[in-house]
Parts: structure tokens; sequence; C-alpha cells
């Protein structure tokens, strides 16, 4: 018999779920897609059906499978990576949900985190703590199956897993865990103090076991075998295990609708002095390693934006060619605050602003405007996280997402940071970080010093300012986002 000859990803995205499948030199050798649709039953509320996501996770997985030519036996591990703290609770006794997956995107609780706050209780909108809370006090199946002790608690790939072992593994990570706001970092275990102040039991949420570790085998009806789960991760964690910035001081970036800018710290746990927030990346054994995260909030979206709400674009991929095909922005600025500004300013109350327009301003002038906007945000988003630092200031930063695709904006990018930017062959990072840490927990991989010859370098941009121009249109951009601020005041 043959030994196993892949690694299965499953990443599991706010709009689609899907399965990369890397072999032992660490290149993909098949991948599927599919998107999953999101619901909103009111304003501000985002919900999914954890059901379908799960049904889609089975089609991407079998797809990939089918994409390389192989089958369940050739699957030496399985790793699941994804959104974070999107929240759902689920029945013991059948695996069905009972209700909808309540989104990480979801601000439904947003009051219930202000009271929290001001009672001394770390909460975000954004994080799972609170919509569990929701689902137990204001969902009458949740709370009659919860008294019961029929419900678990969960973010979704707790639920994955559940389904993918058939109920043999109710688990996740630290570095999911860490996202949740109910995560205890001195104990690295679920927090006692939050527990108690959202009424939530602890036997009914999943074990915080270490993100690279077989925790059961897939029932072999899914893919044809029974595969080991063998790892776990959120997403942009993930992706920093797959750009392998490996060590303190490293760090990447992810472009998707948003920016996610991760920088490793090390294994102790470090505080931000310019509000990034801290989390845990991964544990490898009882190695537990951090990171800080940072976020320009717009930042894909508002490529969609000149596609979608301006239709000056026809298709996102265009804003390259079109922004390249003038030399400058003819004096157009941009600054890209579509939903507020996150790192380092954290305004929710400000907007998008375009200015500097003239007669002779063209379609490609806003392009490149709006990419070069970008690139100014997420160049604060990286200063933020340098500040701290364990190493200095970092000498490169490595791209992928979507948006890493654009040649243009990785080369804003690198002129406006002043640092070599780096994209990998393989764009979906998380997808090869979930995959790298399975393998390691299999064997696969012998070790982390054997992974770190499968990132290949696709393209490097080297900056082409000087440093006093460089300085010159930060300092502009500064002035810009302070007064886009005041108005909004």
């Amino acid at each position: 018999m043959r030994s196993p000859q892949y690694v299965l990803a499953l990443d599991e995205g706010s709009s689609g779920v899907r399965a990369v499948l890397l072999d032992v030199d660490g290149r993909v050798a098949g991948r599927a897609y599919r998107e999953v649709a999101a619901s909103y039953p009111q304003p501000g509320w985002v919900e999914h059906d954890a059901e379908a996501v799960w049904n889609r996770t089975l089609e991407v997985a079998r797809a990939a499978l089918a994409a390389a030519g192989a089958r369940g036996a050739a699957v030496a591990a399985i790793g699941v990576t994804g959104q974070r703290s999107t929240a759902v609770a689920w029945s013991r006794q059948t695996g069905r949900p009972l209700h909808p997956a309540i989104s990480w995107q979801d601000v439904r609780t947003a009051e219930r985190c202000a009271e929290l706050l001001a009672a001394g209780n770390f909460a975000s909108p954004l994080g799972a703590a609170t919509k569990l809370e929701w689902l137990r006090r204001n969902v009458g199946t949740v709370r009659a199956a919860a008294d019961r002790g029929e419900a678990l608690f969960g973010t979704l790939e707790s639920f994955l897993v559940w389904k993918l072992s058939a109920g043999r593994a109710y688990v996740t990570d630290p570095s999911f865990a860490s996202v949740t706001c109910l995560f205890d970092f001195f104990t690295n275990g679920w927090s006692p103090a939050m527990l108690a102040a959202l009424d939530l039991r602890e036997d009914a949420l999943p074990e915080i076991r270490a993100s690279s570790e077989a925790y059961a085998e897939a029932d072999p009806v899914w893919i044809g075998a029974a595969a080991p789960i063998a790892a776990l991760a959120g997403d942009q964690q993930a992706a920093v295990f797959g750009q392998l910035c490996l060590d303190p001081g490293t760090v990447k970036i992810s472009y998707g609708t948003s920016a996610m800018c991760n920088l490793n710290v090390g294994r102790s746990l470090r505080f931000s002095s310019t509000g990034a927030f801290p989390l845990a990346l991964w544990r490898i054994g009882d190695e537990l390693h951090y990171c800080l995260e940072g976020h320009a909030i717009t930042a894909g979206a508002a490529v969609q934006w000149l596609r979608d709400g301006l239709g000056v674009i026809a298709d996102v991929a265009d804003s390259d060619a079109i922004g390249r095909s003038v030399p400058d922005t003819g004096g157009v600025w941009a600054v890209p605050a579509f939903q507020g500004l996150g790192t380092p300013h954290f305004d929710p109350a400000a907007r998008a602003t375009i200015g500097g327009l003239a007669r002779g301003t063209t379609r490609a002038h806003v392009v490149r405007a709006v990419l070069e906007g970008v690139a100014l945000r997420c160049a604060e988003v990286f200063d933020a996280l340098a500040a701290d630092s364990p190493a200095g200031r970092p000498s490169a930063l490595r791209a992928d997402g979507g948006a890493a695709r654009n040649d243009l904006l990785l080369q804003l990018q690198s002129d406006l940071l002043g640092v070599p930017v780096e994209r990998p062959e393989i764009l979906e990072a998380a997808a090869a970080g979930v995959a790298y840490l399975a393998g390691l927990a299999v064997g696969f991989w012998s070790d982390v010093a054997a992974l770190r010859g499968l990132w290949r370098c696709a393209a490097r941009f080297e900056p082409r300012l000087s440093e006093a121009e460089r300085e010159e249109r930060r300092e502009r951009f500064r002035k810009r986002v302070a007064a886009v601020r005041e108005v909004a005041s």
C-alpha cells in the first residue's frame, strides 16, 4: 500500500469554503472553492446556515481530491482553519445546529459589550463571547437544550471538527480561543470571570488543545478514509505559519476585504503601545507563541467599490493595469475608510474621502489613488506593529490574499514602507499554514525546520522612493486622515 501523499486543508471563510491539497514538497496538488451565503435578518445582524457550511465543506474536500486524481486514502492528515468568532450552538445528540450561526461580523451585542466593559470585563461585538450568551438567553431551543446539558457551544471550526469526527472531538486551539473574548491569557484556558459574567458553563465549551495534534479520525464516510484531524488555527494565525513567519519580529499581511497584519512576538505575551491586539499564534507541544494583530478595515473592499459603486472598472483585477497606465495620481488622493479606521486610530465614525480632483482627472488617477490609499493605511498598521516588535523594525513584509495578486499595490506598499514586500507562490497562506501544522502532527514533515524550504517567493517588490519622498507622502496622508476624522467628529 502506498503511503499517504497529501495533507488536506479546509479553510472556512466568511464568503466561501476552500479546500487545498498539499504534497510533501509544499505544492498544491488540488484545490476547490464554493461560495457560502449569509443572511441579514436585521440591520447589523449577519448569520450563516452552519449545516450548509458543513455540506459545502464536504463538497470542496471531495472536489480537491478529485482535482488531484486522489482518493481519501492518500490523505495523511486534515487541518481546519477559517473565520474566527462565528458562534454556533448545536445538539450533542443530533449534531445539528440549534440556530443559525452568528457571524463574527454581526454586531447585535454591541450594547451588551459596552455593559461588560463598564463592569471591567473586556468584550468586543466581533468576538464570540457575547454571541454565545445571546444564543443562550434569546433562543428557546438553545436555552432548553443548555438547561438539559445537551447544547454544545463553540465557534465554527469546533462545530466542523465535531461533524467531521462524528462527535469524537469537541476541540478548539489557543489561536481560535484567544479571539473569542473568553480566553484567559495568563492561564491559557477559558476565563472563569467571563464565563460567570455570561452564564456559560466550561463543560459546554470545547477543550482547548494544541494547534498541531491528532484530535480524532475523520469518519471514513466523508472522504472515503479515516484520516486524522490534526490541526486547528484561526485564519490569520494560520497565514502567519503558512508564510513561515516563524521567528519573532517577522510579519505578514493578508489582503482581503480588509487587510490583517500580524507580527510574531515569540513565546512571551506582549501588549501593544499602539492598540494592536495580543493573540495566541499557535501551540505546538507545550510551546505557545503569540502575535500582535492590526487591521485596515477597508482594503480590497475599496477596489470592489470602484467596480460596484462607481463602475469605473469592470473587474477587480483590472485595477492593476489601469492604475499603471498613469505615472502618478495626478494630485488625487484617497483615505479608504468606508467602514471607519482600524489600527492605530480605531475610529468607527471616519468615512472614506477622495480629494484633489481636477478637470483633467481620469478614472486611472482615481484607481491609482485608491490603491495608494490602501497601501498608506496598511503602512500605518505596519508601523503600529513595528513599534512593539521584539526584534526591531521588520526588514520585510510577506503578503498573501486575493489582492496580493495586484503588482501595483505591492509595489506601492514597498515604496511607502521602505522595506521589500514578498509574494509567495501559494496565496492561500491560511490553508498552507494549517496544512503544515497538520502534517507536523502526523510526521508528514519531520519538524518545523523541514518546513522552511517549502516557502517559495513568486515576486519580490523593492522600495523605489527615497526616504525623503516617502516621508513626505506619509506626512501628507497623516494630515488627510486627521482632517477626515475631524470632519466626522
